[in-house]
């Protein structure tokens, strides 16, 4: 017999052998199959070989071929790992997981604000029950900034040296163990429910700086916009869930349970962290190769830092711009939400139930414009628009659009024409989530926890500051002195900002 292999065929002439030549020779030391695999529309054809070889070929007929998939595909499609059916039924496997990162910090400022907010409305059959006086209420209400100030800029600090989730993940659990405690500390006495406050503000301190250091290295700049809003809509968001199902827990099981209830979630949040979060794209075994070169190439760190250059840091006027405007902003943003109730109140004649419905409105335009705004900067940006040039539109928006609506107030006469400027005012103030609050991982993502943490450290002052000074205008003046103060700050911060921000790198 001649060394070449002869292959023939016994079935229908149409038919044609399931193995190409190029294939064959892959295949003829191959051991013959087994019996059972044999049916009455196939059969194996025994060749023989120089040296001993043997193929089995298979040999199918058209009807049959068209009713399975040849063996050669099957074994390319192995060969390849690929099992098409088995992907498409688990998407959440191909779901981007920068974007489960930021639905998770979305969560953290929902809670974050849900247990912020609970202590406005459990104040009330509170102070009845303990008998406090208005000056203890609002000393209550203020020792949550005691801690709140202490650990901005460490937190800060410390999410840029030991890694974002780490830091959220402490400061979530710390605060939620503080909220699960303060009936307990209410109940010791007056210190211990201080006490407790001020610790659930050392908490959520850290939580700003950690989430600005983790999206900085998990998202790229052409999403930046977008992800920040979406995070930032959380704590809006966060404001009505709590003071919506505030009221129906306090009247069904009593004040108490708010904190018992709210303060529950953050374990439930907390364990998906640790099972879902990394503090770098690099730490995550899970993460998709191709999805890691997206960020790696765009957003990542070179290196963790060790030692903070503070003079350089503070040299740099990019970095007060932002100082200046986050506390302009911030001056004008926690005046009217601190005092809505009381001007719907006082001016506007609503009672209390009608100011805290009224109350919820400008957190749900304020969650819905954030995102806007930041899929219109995002795709400024990603059309080739500077992202210098989108941050200052931004901001300006956020700067000039609750400047102009406040100065309608004082010529408006209609209640409904009041609260819509007000909600207007409010839902313009959110487009600085793609301005200033964005800039800080523009300038320095190495130091972006650092750097919120010193600028929101100045926009809790502007808090703290501005809610005590309209307390004293209002007893020497009116409404339209307030009013014309918070102007006269938004104005002073689009000029800050348009003059000296940059969405340039100034800082590795």
């Amino acid at each position: 017999m001649s060394g070449r292999a002869i292959i023939s065929c016994f079935s229908h002439p149409s038919t044609s052998c399931s193995i190409p030549l190029s294939r064959r020779t892959h295949f003829a030391h191959a051991p013959p199959p087994s019996p059972f695999l044999l049916s009455r529309r196939s059969r194996l054809l025994f060749v023989g070989g120089r040296g001993g070889g043997k193929v089995w070929v298979n040999v199918k007929s058209e009807k049959n071929l068209s009713e399975s998939p040849k063996y050669e595909d099957v074994v390319l499609q192995k060969a390849r790992g690929l099992d098409d059916m088995e992907e498409e039924g688990k998407w959440w496997q191909v779901f981007p997981k920068r974007w489960v990162i930021v639905v998770l910090c979305f969560s953290a400022f929902l809670l974050c604000n849900m247990d912020r907010v609970n202590m406005s409305i459990a104040i009330l059959p509170m102070s009845a029950e303990y008998k406090w006086s208005p000056s203890t209420v609002g000393l209550v209400q203020s020792s949550f900034f005691w801690g709140y100030l202490l650990t901005q800029i460490g937190g800060g600090i410390w999410a840029d040296t030991v890694g974002g989730k780490q830091v959220l993940g402490f400061g979530v659990i710390w605060w939620s163990v503080a909220t699960v405690l303060t009936p307990i500390a209410a109940k010791l006495g007056l210190p211990f429910l201080l006490v407790a406050r001020a610790f659930m503000g050392i908490g959520e301190g850290v939580a700003m700086p950690a989430m600005n250091n983790i999206l900085s290295k998990w998202v790229p700049v052409s999403e930046r916009s977008r992800s920040l809003a979406l995070v930032y809509s959380g704590m809006y968001l966060g404001s009505v869930t709590g003071l919506a199902f505030s009221p129906f827990l306090i009247h069904q099981f009593g004040w108490p349970s708010v904190f018992y209830s709210f303060g529950s979630l953050g374990t439930v949040w907390f364990s998906v962290w640790l099972s879902k979060a990394h503090s770098s794209p690099l730490e995550d075994p899970e993460l998709r190769p191709e999805e890691k070169k997206l960020i790696t190439t765009s957003c990542l760190s070179k290196e963790p830092v060790k030692t903070i250059p503070w003079r350089l840091i503070l040299s740099k006027a990019p970095v007060w711009a932002l100082i200046v405007s986050h506390f302009c902003h911030n001056w004008g943003t926690f005046i009217l939400l601190t005092w809505m109730p009381t001007y719907y109140n006082q001016v506007l004649k609503f009672n209390l139930t009608e100011s805290g419905l009224f109350c919820v409105l400008p957190w749900l335009i304020m969650a819905l414009s954030a995102n806007v705004g930041g899929w219109i900067a995002d795709t400024l940006v990603s059309k080739g628009v500077s992202v210098t040039r989108v941050r200052k539109i931004m901001q300006t928006i956020g700067f000039l659009g609750p400047a102009f609506f406040l100065t309608q107030l004082s010529h408006i006469n209609s209640p409904v024409m009041a609260v819509l400027c007000m909600t207007c005012s409010q839902g313009t103030d959110a487009f600085s989530q793609s301005g200033l609050y964005s800039n800080h991982q523009d300038i320095a993502p190495r130091y972006s926890g650092i750097l919120l943490g010193l600028s929101n450290t100045a926009g809790v002052l502007a808090g703290v500051f501005g809610t005590a000074a309209t307390g004293y205008i209002l007893q020497h003046g009116s409404w339209d002195d307030v009013f014309k103060v918070s102007v006269g700050l938004y104005l002073v911060g689009t000029v800050v900002f348009n003059l000296f921000s940059t969405g340039e790198k100034v800082l590795e």
